[in-house]
């Protein structure tokens, strides 16, 4: 355990800074920098003057060559220092910090609502006895997958805000803001998780493990919840698991089509005026998360199946 520990902390070392490096890369390819883009306005009409100008590309390392900025900004990185943002002034650690309730609030009910909706419609699939039935509900599954998340947005806005007058269309105070932007992320997140679990309940279902449950009397419930669904559930963690990205990516879409503060709105305005700072720590945060999230499924593994060997010694021995 303790190699395979350290194996999987060093990928999530190189995956950090992988992360860093091609955001650098791709940012420093833009034209111009923060700060020249900001003066654009304010040199046009004489407010800011060359001298000015110079003083705040030196002040944020902007006139230094690609290499010495890289190496620099990833030393501060190591130690956790992003510096400040280039627009407002304010530490990047600060900024993540206040918009970090906001986006985890979304994220957290998404990701519940996704596992609620998507194991249950694959159970429900698998479980009825109506092949029909079982095919409909299998089917939704692609469906929801293929249609693009602000759209989803858009449609329940229109038919439980503007129509109905349930929920709020906008804004991030309270439970009630919170369920439009969560089922916009959680439905295609839900089908995702219902078509490899549905699956794998199938497969796992045919196993000789099943048959003898069967032959010794368990029910169909039975079967399908205690014997076939903690075997089954394996690819669907995993896919939980590669969700956390796609929610914090899509989180970008879903907080902007909402009016909501949290980390998508960040990086967006972030991205928009290359304020470099912000970006790389939002991307490195998104990063982080996603390599913890993974590493803490492949310790769950061998909780829901001692057959999982990890570091040379089977899990839990």
């Amino acid at each position: 355990m303790r190699r395979y520990m350290v194996r999987r902390l060093a990928q999530a070392a190189g995956v950090l800074w992988a992360a860093y490096t091609v955001s650098f890369l791709v940012l420093d390819f833009l034209p111009g920098d923060p700060v020249s883009a900001m003066a654009a306005g304010g040199l046009q009409t004489g407010q800011v003057d060359q001298a000015q100008l110079a003083a705040l590309q030196h002040q944020y390392g902007f006139d230094q060559p690609v290499l010495l900025q890289y190496g620099e900004y990833l030393g501060r990185a190591v130690r956790g220092d992003f510096g400040d943002s280039v627009t407002t002034g304010r530490p990047v650690a600060a900024t993540i910090a206040a918009a970090l309730p906001q986006t985890f609030q979304l994220t957290g009910a998404a990701i519940l609502l996704a596992v609620l909706i998507g194991g249950g419609l694959a159970v429900v699939a698998t479980i009825t006895r109506l092949r029909w039935l079982r095919q409909v509900l299998l089917s939704l599954s692609p469906l929801a997958i293929s249609v693009p998340a602000f759209w989803v947005g858009l449609v329940l806005v229109q038919l439980l805000s503007f129509r109905a007058r349930i929920f709020p269309a906008f804004g991030d105070n309270g439970v009630r803001g919170l369920v439009l932007p969560a089922v916009t992320l959680a439905l295609p997140a839900g089908a995702l998780i219902a078509q490899v679990l549905g699956k794998s309940l199938l497969s796992t279902l045919n196993e000789a493990y099943v048959e003898t449950a069967r032959a010794k009397g368990a029910g169909r419930v039975r079967v399908h919840l205690r014997h076939a669904l903690p075997n089954a559930a394996l690819p669907a963690l995993t896919v939980v698991g590669l969700l956390v990205g796609q929610l914090l990516a899509n989180a970008v879409v879903v907080e902007t089509v909402f009016a909501r503060n949290g980390l998508g709105r960040v990086i967006a305005t972030a991205v928009t005026v290359q304020d470099l700072p912000v970006v790389q720590g939002v991307v490195v945060f998104g990063a982080l998360v996603f390599v913890l999230v993974n590493l803490f499924v492949d310790l769950v593994y061998p909780l829901l199946d001692r057959r999982i060997v990890v570091g040379g010694r089977r899990g839990l021995a």
